[in-house]
């Protein structure tokens, strides 16, 4: 595929090198791999002496040059050396990234027209069809197939938000990279795995077209991206919970606790309250609560419908901005 890019960064003076993802802070006494080894450069990158290499996979949204990758890809540079599939090397510039949804917008100054792919319209059905493309072990371009396995999958351990579960086999090197339908649109960006053993076993995670729809053009208008926040710890309303509280069918994101100076705490949110619709429309759990106050502009005034001691009540909030996030541990990305 024409529109598929490989990307590499390079630092020092770290004195080790290792393979893709970031440093293994698990293991900080790793000894190197030989330059030029299988699997960890690509069979033309041979790293300098002190030089730290991290490869991943992205792909052009624009003739212009305009690509996508992970943020845990391109990590602290400024600048990255991208492939691609005609082994034609480019410098591009990192135009932003964002690590909680761990993507990041690269530009590449070719003086050319690049074939790039298009974002799909409407998120893929469970079951349906994928195809992964990326870079994996420094082999050389990679496609492999599987289907969507769930949506809106949120993972503790780490600080991405709603992703799409695949079980195409996603590997070192396949980070960035996309996953088509079978219509050739791309349904995600490919990003990390779950794994005991390191290596893929079938469950991956993409980040969403739609959050790259939502996210690429902050970061190419301002180079960051900025999210609503309300200042409160939240944990969904169980039935158990529900029946404690004497509500059965009571659903929503139940307040734990209100930092204080915060928008919520200025509104006069207490711990206790059960959040059950903002704007109007209704919260199922606390994760669905959290997506639509990140999703809303800072400054923004938003109407929160409230059961506080057996009682509706509604509340406006005024939206404050999401402070950075830190980047998710480098153990699960790919």
């Amino acid at each position: 595929m024409s529109s598929r890019v490989s990307a590499l960064r390079k630092e020092s003076p770290s004195g080790r090198s290792f393979g893709f993802d970031a440093p293994d802070r698990s293991s900080p006494d790793k000894e190197a791999p030989e330059p030029g080894a299988p699997g960890q450069w690509g069979k033309h990158d041979t790293p300098k002496s002190g030089e730290l290499v991290i490869a991943g996979s992205g792909f052009f949204i624009s003739p212009d040059g305009y690509a996508v990758t992970n943020s845990h890809v391109v990590e602290e540079s400024d600048t990255v050396e991208i492939r691609t599939h005609d082994d034609k090397t480019y410098t591009a510039k990192v135009v932003g990234k964002d690590s909680l949804s761990d993507l990041a917008l690269i530009k590449v100054d070719g003086n050319k027209e690049f074939s790039y792919v298009k974002l799909a319209d409407q998120p893929p059905r469970i079951g349906d069809w994928v195809l992964t493309a990326g870079y994996p072990f420094g082999l050389g371009g990679t496609v492999t197939a599987g289907i969507v396995s769930a949506h809106e999958r949120s993972i503790e351990a780490t600080s991405s938000e709603d992703l799409i579960q695949i079980d195409a086999p996603i590997n070192k090197g396949d980070s960035g990279g996309p996953s088509f339908d079978v219509s050739g649109d791309v349904i995600g960006v490919n990003s990390m795995i779950f794994s005991p053993s390191g290596g893929s076993v079938g469950v991956a995670f993409a980040v969403p077209a739609d959050t790259v729809k939502t996210v690429i053009p902050q970061l190419r208008d301002k180079g960051s991206v900025t999210r609503g926040w309300m200042g409160v710890q939240v944990q969904s309303v169980t039935s158990e919970l529900a029946e404690g509280l004497g509500l059965d069918k009571l659903r929503g994101a139940i307040v734990t606790d209100v930092q204080s100076d915060s928008p919520a705490a200025k509104a006069g949110l207490a711990r206790g309250d059960v959040i059950v619709s903002i704007g109007g429309q209704p919260i199922k759990d606390a994760h669905n609560l959290t997506s639509k106050t990140r999703g809303t502009a800072p400054g923004s005034s938003i109407e929160l419908g409230l059961m506080r001691e057996g009682e509706q009540k509604s509340v406006n909030v005024t939206l404050g901005q999401l402070p950075k996030q830190a980047a998710a541990p480098a153990d699960t990305r790919r």
